[in-house]
């Protein structure tokens, strides 16, 4: 059996205009000063890392892997969630998701589009340059606003939008493969890749691709009610990223899955910090450990409640604890017997007498 790695931390909701959080240097110092042994990259962030720099200057990716090894940290993965995001995006979703694009695109979603693919093609290159083989992102969405629908569906409706969305990424799919890259999707509601079934949806249309992996996070099937044990056993080949990340479901008479237009703190269905919500995180590690899933555990810190520097420092030792050191050898090896083929046999009454055949 394989042993997981970390913990590491994804930096998206910790960097920021304050030291420690506004350079790579300052924020690997301040992760590993909490016990972290990695770092998952958000390449949009211009204070941590610069993606085009990363694709095309080795000289560069060197200097990135660099600055995290001298506070003893390995880079886990990079993520492309916002960029992957805008490689397929509803038109009812263009005003709100221009923000997460550069802005000489903004307003043309044809133009965005084209950027958001580079993007994520430009983060397959600078994987490739830091030594990585994975890389988390999202799918994007053009069905989602159709997910509950009323009025009924037209007919083709959905398998139209999955068609496009296959349509999209089986080039970057296929980029992805050419330089060794798996790409992680984040199952996540808001994107069309949402449960499994949805996610089978697009891995037939790309025809199985052996790079359109998984990245699971449990505490998005919490908060649908989806059986997050199951589905590792259902889709261990496939994942190959995982974020750490707690919730809980806490219906009432008022409200349940759809958190009735409440903010966070308000739902019936809440992200919290690890080991103040509701995930079984035990049977997860046991489950991936048992199915030799040997990546990164990363830490993301989500919660309406806790203050994210006490999410992280707390959340460092939870994975700690919940990291399985794999065993060398069976529990009742003591009880071993030492045998051969004709003693076998003879335990099982096949030789000797009538018996042998």
């Amino acid at each position: 059996m394989k042993m997981i790695k970390g913990p590491a931390i994804f930096l998206a909701q910790f960097a920021g205009e304050s030291a420690p959080f506004n350079s790579l240097d300052s924020i690997c110092g301040w992760a590993a000063s909490l016990g972290y042994e990695g770092v998952q990259i958000p390449t949009w962030d211009g204070r941590l890392f610069d993606l085009k720099k990363a694709s095309e200057s080795q000289d560069y990716a060197d200097e990135v892997k660099g600055i995290a090894a001298r506070h003893g940290l390995a880079i886990s993965e990079l993520s492309t969630h916002l960029q992957g995001q805008l490689v397929a995006v509803h038109p009812a979703y263009d005003e709100a998701f221009d923000g997460f694009a550069a802005p000489e695109v903004r307003g043309n979603a044809k133009a965005r589009t084209e950027w958001a693919v580079d993007q994520v093609k430009r983060a397959i290159l600078a994987s490739r340059r830091l030594g990585l083989t994975v890389q988390a992102t999202f799918s994007g969405a053009l069905a989602w606003p159709y997910v509950y629908p009323w009025p009924q569906r037209p007919a083709g409706l959905i398998e139209a939008a999955f068609d496009e969305l296959a349509k999209r990424w089986q080039p970057i799919l296929d980029y992805a493969d050419e330089h060794g890259i798996d790409l992680a999707y984040e199952i996540h509601p808001g994107e069309d890749l949402h449960d499994g079934v949805s996610y089978e949806m697009f891995l037939d249309r790309v025809k199985g691709h052996n790079r359109a992996n998984l990245l699971y996070d449990p505490s998005h099937f919490v908060l649908q009610q989806l059986d997050y044990l199951d589905y590792i056993d259902i889709y261990h080949p496939r994942i190959k990223a995982f974020h750490v990340k707690d919730a809980e479901f806490n219906p009432t008479g008022r409200q349940g899955v759809y958190g009735g237009f409440q903010s966070w703190i308000d739902r019936a269905g809440r992200f919290r910090s690890l080991g103040d919500g509701q995930v079984d995180f035990g049977a997860i590690f046991s489950k991936l450990t048992q199915y030799d899933y040997a990546s990164w555990a990363v830490l993301e810190w989500e919660c309406a409640l806790k203050h994210p520097e006490q999410g992280a420092r707390e959340g460092a030792e939870f994975i700690k604890r919940h990291i399985i050191q794999v065993t060398e050898k069976t529990f009742d090896d003591f009880a071993a017997s030492s045998t051969d083929d004709a003693a076998n046999r003879k335990m099982l009454g096949l030789s000797g007498g009538a018996n042998d055949n």
